[in-house]
């Protein structure tokens, strides 16, 4: 699509209920031919919505006006365009730990987890936060700064207890460290405004994972390094490779080489709809077509329907 449908699509479908500022400045962009001359100065995978909103908001732009956002966003375009450049989206939400429990809790244990685009590392961690499904009692880490909350539907197969990780490992292109405090304000930058109950979690999730012991972050292609972290998994333990909205950044072949070098392991994806057309083709419904919903699936089964940012579960009967 050309970039002002990617701003209306981003608006309408991953905004909208969500954010009523990135909603307002899609949309607006989406009419801006000089902005968007702008945006079109930069690679096609650099012109993502999410990838301007936080670089501007990191430079310490605003983004609550459009005029005073459109201004200050041209005056400083060297300088917005330069940390599109360097930076990546890589937004580190520790909220899809909710909807990857269900299905961690219930294979054999203990598990050895790699996450494919790890970001900070930050969902390499779901045995130490808390959890409410719906109404139900809380389940998870006593004491732990992050709780996450996510609506239900179907029959999701809530844990009683938590999984049992005895080796966390990621991999990613340029990953986060948790001990620097402009990496952390990088993540900072792109939780969406009006989305407090995101940032309060973040936050909590950082001090989570500075206090615990350091997962290994690698740095490089996934297909290059997985299978190398594959064969460093501990004796007795189920390898467990996972990712959550990281491989639409990645082309389809190479999307479909992971899902190859994985078949020694158990695979857990969480991607939008149309990231993985190998997996939507076996989903048992069709997506809904007015918000963005990822699926959840293991081995290459769908199991649910989620939310982007695990809000949700949907679970398939």
């Amino acid at each position: 699509m050309d970039t002002a449908e990617w701003y209306n699509t981003f608006a309408a479908m991953e905004a909208r209920g969500q954010s009523a500022t990135y909603e307002m400045l899609a949309g607006r962009i989406a009419d801006d031919a000089e902005l968007l001359a702008l945006i079109e100065q930069l690679p096609e995978p650099k012109r993502q919505p999410n990838l301007l909103f936080g670089a501007v908001r990191f430079l310490g732009g605003p983004v609550g006006d459009y005029q005073a956002f459109r201004a200050w966003t041209v005056a400083e375009w060297e300088a917005v365009r330069r940390t599109m450049h360097a930076r990546r989206t890589q937004t580190n939400e520790p909220g899809r730990c909710a909807v990857l429990l269900p299905v961690l809790a219930g294979l054999p244990q203990p598990l050895a987890l790699i996450e494919a685009g790890s970001s900070a590392g930050l969902c390499l961690y779901p045995d130490r936060y808390r959890y409410r499904y719906d109404d139900r009692p809380v389940i998870g880490a006593d004491g732990s700064p992050v709780e996450l909350e996510c609506r239900t539907d179907g029959p999701v197969p809530v844990p009683r207890g938590m999984p049992s990780v005895v080796w966390r490992a990621g991999v990613d292109l340029n990953p986060l460290d948790v001990r620097s405090a402009e990496d952390v304000r990088w993540l900072e930058s792109l939780v969406w405004p009006e989305q407090e109950e995101r940032f309060r979690r973040l936050r909590g999730a950082v001090s989570v994972a500075r206090a615990a012991e350091p997962a290994r972050l690698v740095r490089g292609d996934l297909n290059e390094v997985v299978g190398g972290l594959i064969a460093q998994v501990p004796a007795g333990a189920t390898p467990v490779v996972f990712h959550s909205s990281v491989l639409a950044y990645v082309p389809l072949e190479e999307r479909k080489a992971l899902a190859d070098k994985v078949r020694d392991c158990r695979w857990i994806s969480n991607e939008p709809v149309g990231v993985l057309p190998f997996v939507d083709g076996r989903l048992p419904r069709p997506a809904p077509r007015d918000r963005l919903v990822c699926v959840l699936a293991l081995d290459g089964r769908p199991l649910a329907f989620t939310g982007p940012h695990g809000q949700f579960l949907d679970w398939f009967a």
